[in-house]
C-alpha cells in the first residue's frame, strides 16, 4: 500500500506538469467526430489511445463489432496483488460535422467541444493517471486493463457480455463517466430500460380516410398513458422520446415507430415498470394495426454496495488534496451497472467535473483533470477492502 496522502500529491504535481500535452491530447480526440454510428470516427478515437497507452508498455488488442467501431482492450501486468479494470467508451451522442461546428475550445479555465467530458476528458485523464503511476515506480496491483467499448451511447447492447466477461475477474471497476457539475462521482445507479415499437397500418388518401389504418394514431392514443406512469418520488420514470410516421399530409400513415426510456430505483421495480409499460402497449387497437417490440431492460441496477470500498478510499483521496467529493445515486446507467450488478467493486463518474453533459454547454472544468487524475491514481495504488457503506446524496434521475 501506498500512503494515499502523499502518493495522490505527488501524481496531482506529475500530471499537472504534462497540462500542455494532456489538453493537446484532448483536443485531437475532440477534434474527431465518433458518433454511434460512424465506426471510422470511433476508430480513429481509438487509435490515439492506442497509441498513447503502447507508449505506457500496454498490450493492446482491437476486437471488431459489427456495425460499430471495433472494441479496444489495453493491459499490462505488474508484481502485486489485486486487478484492475478501467472502463470506458469511444463513442459520443455527436453526429458527423458537429466537430466542425463546434470547435474545441478552450476559455476562463474550462474545455468545450463534442464529448469534452462524455467522455473524452476521462479518456485522456486515466492515461495520465497510469503515466505517472509508472512515473513512481507503481507496481502494487497484478494487472490493469482498459475497456474500450464503441456503442454504450447506444445501451452497449453488442458489448455488454465482453463487458460482463472483463469485470468478472476485476478486484476494482473504476468507470470513467463524468463528475457531476458540483463534483459528484456515481455510487449507485437505477436501472435502465429502452423499447423500439413499431406499428404496421394501411395507408389510404385521406379522401378515403376509413380506408386506411392509422399506425400513428395507434401510437399517439398510447404517448400520454405511457408518461403517466412517471412517478419521480418512487424514481420510476417514463418518457417517450421519439415518435415517426408519414409519407405525406394527404396519406394515412401506414408506419409509425416509438422511442421510449425507462428508468427505476431497482430490478425488480424495472421490472414491474416495464409490465405496465406492456400492458399499456398491448390494449386492444384497430386490428388492421400490428405491433412488434423490441429491447427491454438494458442496464441493471448498480447498488450501493458495490461502491462502498471504493468510495471511502476514494475519498480519503480527495480529502489530502482538499477536493470536495460528494457523492450520487443517478437514474441513468453505464457500463458501470453491468459490472456492478456482478457484485465487482466498482465506482462511477472518475472523470473530470463535467457541466451540461450531451448538450451543446457540454464543458469540463479543466483542472479537475488533475485533481480527478490523482485521485484514480491513488485508488489503483491503494485497493481497499470491504468497506461500511457510505450515504450519499439525493438522487439524480439523469
Amino acid at each position: 500500500m501506498h500512503n494515499t496522502e502523499s502518493l495522490a500529491s505527488e501524481i496531482r504535481q506529475l500530471v499537472a506538469q504534462r497540462r500542455s500535452q494532456t489538453l493537446a491530447t484532448l483536443q485531437e480526440l475532440v477534434a474527431i467526430d465518433s458518433g454511434s454510428y460512424d465506426p471510422p470516427g470511433v476508430d480513429r478515437v481509438g487509435d490515439v489511445l492506442e497509441r498513447e497507452w503502447r507508449s505506457l508498455g500496454f498490450s493492446c488488442e482491437r476486437h471488431p463489432l459489427m456495425g460499430f467501431g471495433a472494441r479496444r482492450l489495453f493491459r499490462r501486468r505488474f508484481a502485486g496483488r489485486g486487478r484492475v479494470l478501467i472502463v470506458g467508451h469511444l463513442d459520443t451522442v455527436w453526429p458527423s460535422g458537429a466537430c466542425r461546428e463546434w470547435p474545441y475550445s478552450e476559455t476562463d479555465g474550462v474545455a468545450s467541444g463534442p464529448g469534452v467530458g462524455d467522455m473524452k476528458g476521462g479518456l485522456v485523464m486515466a492515461c495520465e493517471a497510469v503515466r505517472a503511476l509508472l512515473h513512481v515506480g507503481f507496481d502494487t496491483c497484478e494487472e490493469i486493463r482498459h475497456i474500450l467499448v464503441p456503442d454504450e451511447e447506444l445501451g452497449s447492447a453488442a458489448s455488454r457480455a465482453w463487458i460482463e466477461h472483463q469485470a468478472r475477474g476485476a478486484d476494482a471497476v473504476l468507470v470513467l463517466e463524468p463528475a457531476r457539475a458540483d463534483g459528484s462521482v456515481v455510487a449507485a445507479r437505477g436501472a435502465v430500460g429502452a423499447l423500439v415499437v413499431r406499428a404496421r397500418g394501411v395507408s389510404a388518401h385521406t379522401m378515403h380516410l376509413r380506408a386506411g389504418a392509422s399506425a400513428l394514431r395507434v401510437l399517439a392514443d398510447r404517448v400520454a398513458s405511457l408518461e403517466d406512469l412517471t412517478d419521480l418520488s418512487q424514481g420510476t420514470l417514463v418518457n417517450v422520446g421519439v415518435l415517426n410516421a408519414g409519407d405525406a399530409r394527404q396519406v394515412v400513415p401506414a408506419s409509425a415507430e416509438m422511442h421510449v426510456d425507462l428508468r427505476a430505483r431497482n430490478d425488480s421495480a424495472a421490472a414491474a415498470l416495464l409490465s405496465r409499460v406492456l400492458g399499456i402497449l398491448r390494449a386492444p387497437c384497430d386490428p388492421r394495426v400490428t405491433l412488434e417490440f423490441s429491447g427491454g431492460i438494458t442496464r441493471p441496477a448498480f447498488p450501493q454496495a458495490a461502491s462502498a470500498a471504493l468510495l471511502s478510499e476514494a475519498s480519503r483521496a480527495a480529502a489530502s488534496l482538499g477536493i470536495p467529493y460528494p457523492a450520487v445515486e443517478s437514474g441513468g446507467g453505464s457500463d458501470g451497472s453491468f459490472a456492478a450488478a456482478l457484485g465487482r467493486p466498482t465506482l462511477d463518474g472518475l472523470g473530470p467535473i463535467c457541466i451540461d453533459p450531451c448538450s451543446r454547454r457540454e464543458r469540463i472544468v479543466i483542472d479537475s483533470l488533475f485533481d480527478r487524475a490523482a485521485i484514480l491514481g491513488s485508488l489503483m495504488a491503494n485497493l481497499p477492502g470491504p468497506a461500511a457503506p457510505h450515504s450519499i446524496g439525493d438522487v439524480s434521475w439523469v
